[in-house]
C-alpha cells in the first residue's frame, strides 16, 4: 500500500535539521542568503545542477548555429549568403562566403562544444548533480565546495573556449580531435596560433572540473546512501553515474598528459610529437617524436568518452522507460552487469580509431576483437529496454518519446559501428562521411536524446513546474525526423568515398551527382536547429509561468519524489528516508497501486526485486 504525500508546513521547511551529522558542511538557512550565494557561488547539488543545465543549453545553442553555417558551404559551395557576412564579418565571410580557414575552426570548435561542453558537461554535470543525492536518500554531495568548484571551473572552461572565436587569428582549426603536427605548430595555420593555445588551456581547465566532479559523484555514492539503500537496490540511473565517474577519473587524466606534451612541443621545443617536419621546404629541428603517440594517449581517453556521454543517458532512459511503462525493468543485475562490462571494455577499443595509422595487423586484430565484444553488453541493454517496454501499459510521456528514440538510434548507430569495428571494413570507409554518420547517430543522436529524456522527466523536481506536454510532442517528432533526415543519408555519401572535414569536393567531379545529398542533409539540419526553438520555448517559458508540478507527477518509486517539492538545503526535513524495497516495483501483483516507493516496507513474505 502507498502512503499519500503528506502537505509540508512552511515552518517544516525552514526548520531544518542542523544538528544532523551529515549536514555538517551545510550553510544555515535560518538567514536568508543572498542572491550571489544562492544563485551564483551554491553549494546545492540541485541549484548546480541547473547551472550546468543552463550552460549546456547556451553551448548547444552555439554549436549548433555553427554547425548549420558550415552545412551551407557543404550543400552549395561558393555561394553568398548573407547571413554568413552578418555573423562572421568580412575578414571570415566576405561576400557571404565562408572563409576555408573559418570552415575548419568551425568544424573543431563545434565538435569540441558538443562533446565536452554539452554531452559531457551537460549530461553528467546536471544529471549527476541533481539525481545523486536525491536517488540515495543523501542531504547533499560529500563535499559541497568541490562540486560548486567543479560548476565554475567547468564555466571558466566554456568562456576561454568562446573567447577564443574572437581573436584575430582565429579559432583552433585541427579537427576536434586536434591532431599534431597541426595543433603542435604554431606556424602550421592560423588556427594553430593563440586559438589552439586558448583551446589547451580551456581542456587543461575542462579536465580538472571533470575529476572534482567525479571524485564527488564516486565518494557520494559509496559513503552517503541512505539506510536500507544497498548497492543492489540503488536505480540504474545511480549505477551509470557511477561508472561513468569512475571512467572521468581514469582517463582525463590521460588527456591532460596529451594535452601537456603539446604544450611542450608548442611553447619548449620539444619532440614528443614531432619529426622530420618541413615548412616551406625548411627543415625543423624537431627529430625522434611521433604524431601517432599523441593519437594513443588521445584516444585512450577519446573512447571511454564515448561512453562517459552514453553511459548517463542510457541510465535515464533506464528510468523513464521502466517508470513509463509500468513494468519492471527487465534484466536488473543483467543491466548492471552491462555498465560494468562497458565501462571495463571501453578502456581497451581505443585502437579501432587507429587502423591507419600503420599499426601492427595483429594489434589492429586485437582491437577488433575487443571492439566486437563491447557491442555484446550493448544489445543486452538494447534488448532489456524492448523486453521491458513489451506488453507494458505504455504511458507516451515526452520523456518516454525520447527514451524511444534513443534507443532506436542507439541500434541504428551500434550496427554501423560493427562495420567500422573491423579493420578490413573499415579502410574503405576511413575518414568519409561514413564515420560521420556513425558517431553521429549512436553518439550525438542517442546522448542528446537521453538528455531531452532527462530533462522532461524531472523538470518538475528541478522547476517544481511541469512542461507542456503538447510542445513536448511537437519537439519530439520535428527531432527525431530532422535527426535521421541529417544523418542517415551521410552513410550513402560515405560508401561513396565522400571525405569528411573537406571544405568543398568540387576539384573531385567524382563527387559532382552526390551534390544533392548534401543539400538535402543541409535542409534537414536548418529544420532541425529552428525546431529546437520549439523546445527552447518550452524550457524557459514552463520554469517561469508552467503548470504547479504535483508531487509524483509520473508515479515514480525513487526517492526524489518523497521529498518536499519545495527547493529545500538538504532535500528532507526531519529524519531522512529508510529504504525496503528497489525502485522498480510496478505494476506489482496484490497490490492497490501500480507503483510502490521504495520508502513502502516490505509485505510479510513479499520478496525483494532487487536481491532475488
Amino acid at each position: 500500500m502507498a502512503t499519500k504525500s503528506k502537505t509540508i508546513t512552511k515552518e517544516e521547511i525552514e526548520h531544518l535539521v542542523h544538528h544532523d551529522h551529515v549536514q555538517d558542511h551545510a550553510h544555515d538557512d535560518d538567514h536568508e542568503e543572498s542572491f550571489v550565494s544562492k544563485y551564483i557561488f551554491s553549494q546545492d547539488h540541485k541549484m548546480i545542477s541547473r547551472q550546468f543545465l543552463i550552460t549546456a543549453i547556451i553551448m548547444a545553442v552555439v554549436a549548433m548555429t555553427m554547425s548549420v553555417v558550415f552545412r551551407l558551404q557543404l550543400a552549395w559551395p561558393g555561394e553568398k549568403f548573407a547571413f554568413i557576412n552578418a555573423l562572421l564579418g568580412d575578414k571570415w565571410g566576405k561576400d557571404g562566403i565562408l572563409d576555408p580557414n573559418m570552415y575548419l575552426a568551425l568544424v573543431t570548435i563545434h565538435g569540441t562544444i558538443m562533446v565536452f561542453f554539452v554531452l559531457t558537461g551537460g549530461l553528467s554535470g546536471t544529471f549527476s548533480n541533481l539525481l545523486i543525492p536525491y536517488q540515495i536518500g543523501a542531504r547533499d554531495m560529500a563535499s559541497g565546495f568541490l562540486n560548486m568548484l567543479s560548476y565554475w571551473f567547468f564555466f571558466a572552461s566554456t568562456a576561454i573556449m568562446l573567447c577564443s572565436l574572437f581573436i584575430q587569428d582565429g579559432p583552433a582549426s585541427a579537427g576536434w580531435t586536434i591532431y599534431p603536427p597541426l595543433s603542435a605548430l604554431p606556424e602550421a595555420i592560423p588556427g594553430s596560433k593563440l586559438g589552439m593555445t586558448l583551446w589547451l588551456v580551456s581542456m587543461a581547465i575542462f579536465v580538472i572540473s571533470s575529476l572534482l566532479g567525479s571524485l564527488n559523484y564516486i565518494i557520494t555514492i559509496l559513503n552517503l546512501r541512505a539506510k536500507g539503500m544497498t548497492m543492489t537496490r540503488l536505480p540504474l540511473s545511480i549505477w551509470a553515474f557511477f561508472v561513468t565517474a569512475i571512467l572521468g577519473v581514469l582517463s582525463f587524466p590521460v588527456l591532460f598528459s596529451a594535452v601537456l606534451l603539446l604544450i611542450f612541443d608548442r611553447s619548449f621545443n620539444t619532440s614528443f610529437y614531432l619529426s622530420d617536419i618541413y615548412i616551406g621546404g625548411r627543415p625543423l629541428d624537431n627529430v625522434g617524436g611521433s604524431p601517432v603517440l599523441f593519437e594513443h594517449l588521445f584516444w585512450f581517453l577519446g573512447h571511454p568518452e564515448v561512453y562517459i556521454v552514453l553511459l548517463p543517458a542510457l541510465g535515464i532512459t533506464s528510468e523513464v522507460i521502466a517508470t513509463s511503462s509500468r513494468k519492471p525493468i527487465f534484466g536488473y543485475r543483467a543491466m548492471i552487469g552491462s555498465i560494468l562490462a562497458i565501462g571495463f571494455l571501453s578502456f581497451i577499443v581505443w585502437g579501432h580509431h587507429m587502423f591507419m595509422t600503420g599499426m601492427n595487423p595483429f594489434l589492429g586484430s586485437v582491437f577488433v576483437f575487443t571492439t566486437l565484444l563491447i557491442a555484446i553488453p550493448s544489445a543486452v541493454k538494447a534488448f532489456n529496454y524492448i523486453t521491458t517496454m513489451w506488453k507494458g501499459n505504455i504511458q507516451f510521456t515526452p520523456a518516454m518519446l525520447f527514451s524511444i528514440g534513443l534507443v532506436s538510434s542507439f541500434i541504428t548507430g551500434g550496427v554501423t559501428g560493427i562495420i567500422l569495428a573491423d579493420s578490413t571494413l573499415d579502410i574503405n570507409v576511413h575518414d568519409t562521411y561514413f564515420v560521420v554518420a556513425h558517431f553521429h547517430i549512436v553518439m550525438g543522436l542517442s546522448a542528446i536524446f537521453g538528455m531531452f529524456a532527462g530533462i522532461y522527466h524531472w523538470f518538475p523536481k528541478m522547476f517544481l513546474r511541469m512542461m507542456n506536454k503538447k510542445l513536448g510532442y511537437v519537439h519530439f517528432w520535428l527531432t527525431i525526423i530532422s535527426a535521421y533526415g541529417v544523418f542517415f543519408p551521410m552513410h550513402f555519401l560515405g560508401l561513396a568515398g565522400v571525405p569528411r572535414r573537406y571544405y568543398t569536393n568540387s576539384a573531385f567531379p567524382m563527387f559532382d551527382n552526390l551534390v544533392d545529398i548534401n543539400e538535402i542533409v543541409t535542409y534537414f539540419a536548418i529544420f532541425g536547429a529552428l525546431a529546437q526553438g520549439v523546445f527552447l520555448f518550452n524550457f524557459f517559458y514552463s520554469i517561469f509561468r508552467g503548470e504547479k508540478a504535483p508531487q509524483n507527477p509520473w508515479k515514480s518509486n525513487t526517492l526524489e519524489w518523497t521529498t518536499p517539492m519545495a527547493n529545500i538545503h538538504g532535500n528532507w526535513p526531519g529524519t531522512l528516508p529508510v529504504v525496503h524495497r528497489w525502485p522498480y516495483d510496478y505494476s506489482k501483483p496484490d497490490n492497490e497501486l501500480d507503483f510502490i516507493p521504495q520508502t513502502i516496507p516490505l509485505k510479510e513474505g513479499e520478496l525483494d526485486g532487487g536481491s532475488h
